[in-house]
């Protein structure tokens, strides 16, 4: 495996470097910051379609571009450095990808189209308030009435889930435990009984949301894949997301760097450059090791995805674990770098560290994915 970009990847780069320095400045982020819907129409139409982001990875054959992992991976990173506030994450990697790995032919039909033009957001709700992350963590249940499914139970921290067009629900038949009796149901945002409440939180870039079904009443057809067979697909769909959030991650940590180094370039103290201090140049190579570990760590996740590898389960954990931890320190030594100002509102540092924080716990903290990597290998 080669273990670099290729020129058209780069070339994606750079022109969504250009689009985001403008359209997810710092200034922009902010103001998407203070709405309740956490982004700005104007931009998501400019990126869906004009620049088709959103159907990057959709095949041709339901109205997208049909590339690859790694120009997602691209994509995701650029995003992470400028904190883009768009429901991208959960709309392409979450949503459209639950759609991919399970979806029936009509139901593919019938949505991703409207995912590759943006006209249709998407996420999955899968979380409870018990914060398990593995095939527990689904308690809302459905049950059979005549032809259709109705679905009861609660849901929590939905990534976008306030605003979403469509929400990928998981839900188990009553008194089934584990990954046996798991189902994934294809839910409109206009469902009867589907309550919707927006849950502010410390990293005020990326919306959650909390979801209560009540009675809420399913055609067959909104099924997922087989009938308790779900939660394979929901495995599936969430290693995709977190390799494509590992990218995120990196792209975000990168920014911290850079941040960190401009600054240390420009601020004196004793009549010399804070940055030419050994215990700097340290901090600044140390975080510069460990973002090209982190960028190889993702890329092989991403490389595997775009390969359509069956297991992703080593990779992904692997990769989420060490950019979480990656993005965390970046951020973090970035504020000590700065000193004072880096600890204020008006200064972007918090941001990051927010994002960094927010994103560590997102789809399993660290100490969650090293056990799951270990189980696979049977320690």
């Amino acid at each position: 495996m080669e273990f670099t970009f290729s020129e058209e990847q780069n070339e994606l780069r750079r022109a969504a470097r250009r689009f985001l320095e403008v359209q997810s400045s710092e200034e922009r982020v902010r103001a998407a910051m203070e709405t309740e819907q956490g982004y700005d129409s104007a931009v998501w139409q400019q990126l869906s379609e004009e620049l088709a982001w959103t159907a990057l990875t959709i095949p041709e054959t339901h109205g997208g571009l049909g590339m690859s992992y790694l120009d997602l991976h691209t994509l995701m990173e650029e995003m992470g450095r400028a904190l883009l506030c768009a429901p991208f994450f959960s709309t392409v990697c979450l949503g459209a990808n639950a759609l991919l790995v399970a979806g029936s032919d009509p139901l593919k039909e019938r949505y991703l189209p409207s995912i590759a033009s943006g006209e249709l957001t998407a996420t999955l709700a899968y979380e409870e308030k018990n914060r398990n992350r593995g095939a527990d963590a689904v308690e809302a249940t459905f049950s059979r009435d005549g032809g259709d499914y109705v679905l009861r139970g609660n849901k929590q921290f939905v990534i976008d889930g306030h605003s979403a067009d469509l929400l990928i629900v998981a839900a188990r038949a009553e008194k089934s435990r584990g990954p046996e009796g798991v189902s994934l149901f294809a839910l409109p945002a206009d469902a009867k009984g589907l309550h919707r409440t927006w849950t502010p939180t410390r990293d005020q870039t990326r919306r959650l949301a909390s979801l209560e079904l009540d009675r809420v009443r399913l055609p067959s057809e909104a099924l997922l894949g087989d009938e308790g067979g779900g939660w394979e697909t929901c495995e599936r769909t969430l290693d995709l997301a977190r390799i494509a959030l590992s990218a995120e991650q990196v792209g975000g940590a990168e920014m911290c760097l850079d941040t960190a180094v401009e600054y240390a370039k420009v601020r004196k103290q004793f009549g010399r450059a804070i940055g030419s201090f050994q215990a700097i140049k340290h901090k600044c190579a140390d975080m510069l090791t460990m973002i090209e570990s982190a960028r190889s760590a993702a890329f092989y996740a991403s490389a595997l995805a775009a390969q359509d590898e069956p297991d992703l389960r080593d990779a992904a954990s692997s990769a989420k674990a060490f950019c979480s931890e990656t993005f965390f320190h970046c951020a973090a030594e970035n504020i000590q770098i700065h000193g004072g100002i880096g600890f204020t509102w008006e200064h972007p540092a918090h941001l990051y560290f927010k994002r960094a924080k927010s994103t560590e716990s997102l789809l399993g903290d660290p100490s969650f994915h090293r056990e799951r990597v270990a189980q696979q290998m049977g320690l």
